[in-house]
């Protein structure tokens, strides 16, 4: 049965209406099943399962009451979560209960960017999206498609995509974000810092924070451990152009000049060596390139640091001092979001030899090992061979670029320019990339020029409404999904298991990817007929209960040596040298400097200011502005402006302005801050607000989108990394 649903039905859908409605039946009386199993007590019924409300995935208890999704808990027995649950984690069941959620599979009758569609059956949408791609792969080959994916849900479509043939991969958390850490720490160390990050703030007696907005970025057990720091009393330093939450409980706060983070950390280096404060012990047993190293530092003195970043001398030495003070339990934070200025390995590299200099690695107080509960993997059939180069780095231009998670940009352009191959599909799982890329333009014409577009997403966000097929996900708190064995202080594994049932005709991620690749003709590539199936099979090959599994939620390992001070050997294996490469030969050998290098960041038009951007702590990038409960707490957000600037330009705290860039581009209204909370040269956004798909109700045009206003951005040379903090805005009234 089809039905035509323009933009003022497209909200109304109901599960009543499709054809659908006896498979969801089944796949409700699963989710009935495991409530009846879960334990009960005066009426409510308590299922585990782990979180999808950011990529941290802590372990959540879900509180039925009579058959509906009361409340969400952390589970007692989750190492990441510790029993809590962050205010957007605590806010997951206005997930459930959104309104403006994709209710049905939806089939485009329109051309891409207007709103006019065929409500149509699972069966249906499956078979249309196979069946285009199939006549895509076979006119174009394989490597014609591309696959963006964010999040734990991803791994079957990306199952599903390689069996086809397909190895165009790419995800935001890279080039957008946390890319040029992994390589310079990768460069430096032969290890990735990973996710969870390593850091060691539990124990730790003195760490820095550099543009790491911790309280805002809601990073779970960092933000407890954070807050544990602060009660015991160990010494925080926070740089960062805006008085943050964080630097409200420093003890040292340095409002550094946007754009020259590299210069401090080179005066730090200068200090540490010049002043023999580094650990002598660890530099000559584990380091290489230590001479290179003191010889290349010597110019760069915290008087010539001052002139770069506004940070006065005294304050860069008595802060690296108070860092070595309380070494090897000290450490210099390597961030998460750190996709800046377009130079950002070697500032991350910078942040690496700091931490070296302070002998840390492994150490109590600053990294630990991450260890990982060993699940055998399910014994798929092998892939077949994809012998095309990855379109998104083409010769190898930047040479430490992700090959797994790859770059956004670089699929972009290539479907733009045809090189150095077409790429006419795209399919996309829970990733709004019209928010999440910089210059949303440039999507838009990339997306004009596809054959096909294929979108997976709980909410009609503004990826979805250029796609030429919806698919509606059932939300994290509706479905299975691969279990989670993130590496961390102790290993452990969680089950991502049904609290309610979707109130829709929404699917699981890993029915979706299953049934598509049986209309792809990849069936056996399924052996399972359900996903318990292989959730069973992998628990128990590791000669665990998947029962008691699924009743607790969460089956930690043995406990295992993850400092120096409990035993662990320090080793290096994976750099060429087999110790930390404070001179970098890979670098070397790839024509980069193998020592960081500081560029001095462009200047703003007359006028202008910086444009700066962060996470709020009660959303999650823009993928949360339809929960009602979590926009009661913030609605809109605000842009910061230095109070000295807003009484020379006559801004009112709380009045409505527009914000336009350097080329010209409007935003959305968006209401004033004023605070003296930030420098006079930037100001701040937090990001993912300002929808413009009307289809959000809730979050339509509510407060104004940064993304929009980022039209330039800068690509690190060494990994392909987007830059995109060299944006200016002035202040425009109606």
């Amino acid at each position: 049965m089809e039905t035509k649903v323009t933009r003022r039905k497209f909200l109304q859908i109901t599960s009543a209406t499709f054809a659908g409605a006896a498979i969801l039946a089944s796949s409700n009386r699963v989710v009935e099943n495991a409530i009846a199993a879960a334990e009960k007590k005066n009426g409510v019924v308590k299922i585990p399962s782990y979180c999808s409300i950011c990529f941290w995935k802590c372990g959540l208890i879900g509180y039925v009451k009579d058959g509906k999704l009361w409340k969400l808990e952390g589970n007692p027995l989750d190492p990441l979560s510790k029993g809590r649950l962050c205010p957007r984690g605590n806010g997951g069941v206005g997930q459930h209960y959104d309104p403006d959620r994709l209710k049905a599979p939806l089939v485009r009758i329109s051309s891409r960017g207007e709103d006019s569609w065929n409500v149509t059956t699972w069966d249906e949408a499956l078979s249309y999206s196979a069946k285009r791609l199939m006549e895509i792969k076979e006119k174009y080959g394989p490597q014609s498609i591309a696959v963006f994916s964010h999040g734990p849900g991803g791994v079957f479509l990306k199952h599903t995509m390689r069996a086809f043939g397909v190895k165009n991969f790419t995800a935001p958390s890279f080039a957008q974000c946390r890319g040029p850490r992994e390589v310079a720490f990768e460069l430096t160390y032969g290890e990735l810092v990973g996710s969870p990050e390593r850091t060691d703030i539990k124990n730790s007696k003195c760490f820095a924070l550099i543009g790491s907005h911790l309280g805002e970025n809601m990073h779970n057990t960092q933000v407890q451990e954070f807050a544990e720091a602060i009660e015991r009393g160990a010494t925080i330093i926070v740089v960062d152009p805006r008085f943050s939450i964080a630097a409200s409980k420093a003890k040292y706060y340095l409002p550094i000049k946007p754009g020259t983070d590299t210069a401090l950390l080179l005066a730090w280096i200068n200090v540490l060596i010049q002043e023999n404060l580094y650990d002598k012990e660890f530099v000559e047993n584990y380091t290489f390139g230590f001479e290179p190293l003191r010889e290349y530092i010597k110019p760069f003195t915290p008087e010539w640091a001052f002139a770069e970043t506004g940070i006065q001398p005294d304050l860069i030495r008595e802060t690296i001092r108070e860092l070595a003070r309380y070494k090897p339990a000290s450490f210099v934070h390597p961030g998460r979001h750190v996709n800046w200025y377009g130079n950002d390995v070697q500032r991350l590299r910078a942040v690496a030899i700091v931490n070296a200099l302070l002998g840390n690695w492994n150490r109590k107080g600053a990294f630990y090992k991450p260890v990982k509960m060993d699940i055998p993997k399910y014994p798929y059939p092998p892939y077949p061979e994809a012998d095309y180069e990855v379109v998104y780095n083409p010769n190898s231009k930047y040479p430490f670029a992700g090959e797994d998670e790859g770059l956004t940009q670089g699929v972009r352009s290539a479907t733009i320019t045809g090189e150095p191959y077409p790429i006419k599909a795209w399919v996309v799982y829970g990733t709004n990339l019209i928010q999440t890329m910089p210059n949303p333009a440039e999507t838009i014409e990339a997306i004009k020029k596809l054959d096909f577009l294929l979108v997976i997403d709980v909410i009609p966000n503004e990826i979805a409404m250029w796609a030429d097929v919806v698919l509606p996900e059932s939300i994290y708190l509706e479905r299975f999904d691969e279990l989670n064995i993130s590496p961390f202080r102790i290993p452990f594994v969680g089950i991502r298991q049904p609290v309610v049932p979707p109130p829709h005709d929404q699917k699981d991620g890993w029915w979706i990817a299953r049934e598509l690749a049986v209309k792809l003709g990849l069936e056996k590539y399924y052996p399972w007929m359900h996903i318990e199936e292989y959730l069973k099979y992998r628990v128990e090959a590791a000669g665990l209960s998947y029962e008691q599994f699924k009743k607790d939620g969460v089956i930690l390992g043995n406990e295992q040596p993850i400092y120096v001070e409990d035993g662990l050997k320090l080793e290096f294996p994976f750099t060429p040298s087999q110790k930390v490469e404070l001179y970098s030969t890979q670098l070397a050998e790839k024509g980069f400097s193998p020592l960081p290098t500081y560029e001095r960041p462009p200047e703003p038009p007359p006028g202008y200011f910086r444009l700066l951007f962060g996470r709020v702590p009660v959303h999650t990038f823009s993928m949360t502005q339809s929960n009602r409960i979590l926009m009661d707490m913030v609605d809109e957000n605000e842009v910061w402006v230095n109070s000295d600037v807003a009484e020379t330009l006559v801004l009112k705290n709380g009045e409505y302005v527009y914000l336009k860039n350097q080329d010209g581009i409007l935003s959305n209204k968006v209401k004033v801050r004023v605070t003296q909370r930030i420098r006079p040269d930037c100001v701040f956004m937090y990001h993912g607000f300002g929808h413009t798909s009307k289809n959000l109700k809730r979050a339509y045009l509510k407060g104004a989108s940064d993304s929009e206003l980022i039209s330039r951005y800068d690509i690190d040379p060494i990994m392909g990394g987007t830059g995109m903090n060299n944006n200016f805005v002035t202040f425009v009234r109606e």
